[in-house]
């Protein structure tokens, strides 16, 4: 019996880069890399099949598209197609329903999110549905138009999850899995404060709460989610930097550990993580800890399955470096295990 994982790392190709990567990682958060697989241009973002048979990436570029690979032994990956998300330029960020039927992906530049099908052999179909989102916020350059920067279905799979940068608001729709389409709720839309710049959002076990990190005011919003509408209504907001520092930051990642009881977020420029505590009741945040990444530009971290490590993917400085979690408080440390990797962006748990 072993502790190993195997893991995919998704990157830009505007380097050294080679694709997709796969990695193991032990029981100790050590990385090896195993292997790359090309899977176009820019395959940043990456999402897993529910039957972990499947692996999708993004192709971050002003065609849009995903890119299908087949998972086989010890990870290596197959391609198995690649199709144009008609959702316009630069999709960012994707994820497969629960049942396995659908890919949906965000397109920041274009504006709009997609629902694309899953054949039965795990290749993507032409998009059955493309949402063009409307409007803009406070922000000159970064909010003058739609900027939706992900999307992701909600615990109970019945509705999905749109957090858009250029409007400042988190939009929701019902998955409609019959007709491949995706419909606005009830309630379409939560709105945040003028310039905060929703980014990604991640839900905590009990499903009653969600967290979402804000790329251009450098907080994390705590939300109530009703399970029976799916609407989402704003609890409250705490930084994710300290109060003295006043030089640049745009946040990134936002992760809520397996257990329920932290959340975490990624901030660039200032280059840390930063660690909450979760109150059991009102879901709030309370900072226990923040430390710096060791690194430069940590788009995205990943939190192994068991908890017991965080891996912050420095973009800029080509590296993956690993923290161990105190399990009763939730702070990160440094275990001194740096992995070198092309422009990391995305990392996700085979497991």
């Amino acid at each position: 019996m072993t502790d190993d994982r195997i893991a995919f790392v998704g990157t830009y190709t505007d380097g050294d880069s080679e694709g997709v990567y796969t990695v193991r990682v032990d029981a100790e958060g050590r990385i090896e890399r195993l292997g790359a697989t090309d899977a176009g241009e820019n395959p940043s973002f990456l999402a897993l099949h529910p039957n972990r048979d499947y692996l999708y990436a993004v192709n971050e570029v002003d065609e849009g598209a995903v890119t299908a690979m087949e998972i086989g032994e010890d990870g290596d990956l197959t391609s198995l197609n690649q199709i144009v998300t008609g959702g316009g330029a630069d999709p960012c960020h994707c994820t497969a329903d629960a049942t396995g039927q659908y890919l949906l992906a965000a397109h920041y530049t274009g504006g709009a999110v997609a629902m694309l099908p899953i054949e039965d052999d795990g290749a993507v179909g032409e998009p059955t549905a493309v949402v063009e989102h409307e409007g803009e916020s406070v922000h000159p350059e970064r909010q003058n138009g739609p900027h939706p920067h992900s999307i992701q279905p909600g615990p109970d799979n019945e509705y999905a999850y749109a957090p858009d940068l250029g409007t400042d608001r988190v939009y929701v729709y019902e998955l409609d899995l019959e007709s491949g389409d995706l419909v606005p709720a009830d309630q379409p839309s939560v709105e945040l404060p003028d310039g905060a710049g929703p980014r990604h959002l991640d839900f905590h076990p009990n499903g009653r709460h969600a967290y979402l990190i804000n790329e251009l005011d450098s907080t994390i919003t705590t939300l109530d989610r009703d399970p029976d509408t799916g609407a989402l209504t704003v609890v409250d907001a705490v930084s994710t930097l300290p109060a003295d520092y006043d030089g640049e930051n745009i946040t990134a990642d936002v992760h809520v550990h397996p257990s329920g009881e932290f959340v975490y977020g990624s901030n660039r420029g200032h280059d840390s993580v930063a660690a909450f505590a979760v109150d059991e009741d009102s879901g709030e945040l309370e900072p226990v800890d923040r430390v710096s990444t060791r690194g430069e530009w940590p788009r995205n971290f990943a939190i192994t399955p068991d908890g017991a490590h965080l891996l912050a993917e420095n973009a800029d400085t080509d590296d993956v470096v690993t923290f161990a979690i105190d399990d009763e408080t939730g702070e990160l440390s440094a275990t001194g295990d740096v992995t070198d990797l092309p422009s990391p962006v995305c990392l996700q748990f085979l497991d």
